[in-house]
């Protein structure tokens, strides 16, 4: 019997090949919030480690950690069109079936704001407890 009370297959949840290659790239292009982010998130804030373009069903997570379930998205100017608000709306849906809180920042946040985007995630680190142990599940926007 799996120990995965979500039953998902893997931290990848069935991820294809195609979406492995796709994440890789982004690694090696990430953007200049994302680098930034990823300076602090790196570090293991309170001792919790994130993976950067994690690959995800069809799906590729800025920021994941799969220990609390977390995903964090670094918005772009992009996603506000109405066309990009549809996909992350699916995105989301998708990643509270299963049992993944996401958390959505947008770059504003990381040049002009980090000190507080810090803050949030040092709460949002304080208040998780580990996939299993009850609470509710389902996305945040900051």
């Amino acid at each position: 019997m799996s120990k995965d009370p979500l039953k998902i297959s893997g931290m990848h949840n069935g991820a294809h090949p195609k979406v492995f290659s796709n994440a890789s790239k982004l690694r090696d292009r990430m953007t200049e919030g994302e680098k930034k982010l990823w300076e602090y998130l790196r570090l293991k804030p309170q001792g919790f480690k994130f993976r950067r373009q994690h690959p995800l069903g069809n799906y590729i997570l800025d920021f994941y950690c799969h220990k609390l379930r977390i995903s964090l998205e670094l918005d772009g100017d992009y996603h506000l069109s109405q066309n990009q608000k549809e996909k992350d709306s699916n995105r989301t849906d998708y990643l509270r079936e299963l049992g993944i809180r996401e958390y959505r920042f947008t770059n504003r946040e990381v040049f002009e704001k980090f000190d507080e985007l810090v803050q949030k995630l040092q709460n949002i680190l304080s208040e998780a407890t580990p996939s299993g142990a009850g609470g509710e599940r389902g996305s945040e926007k900051s």
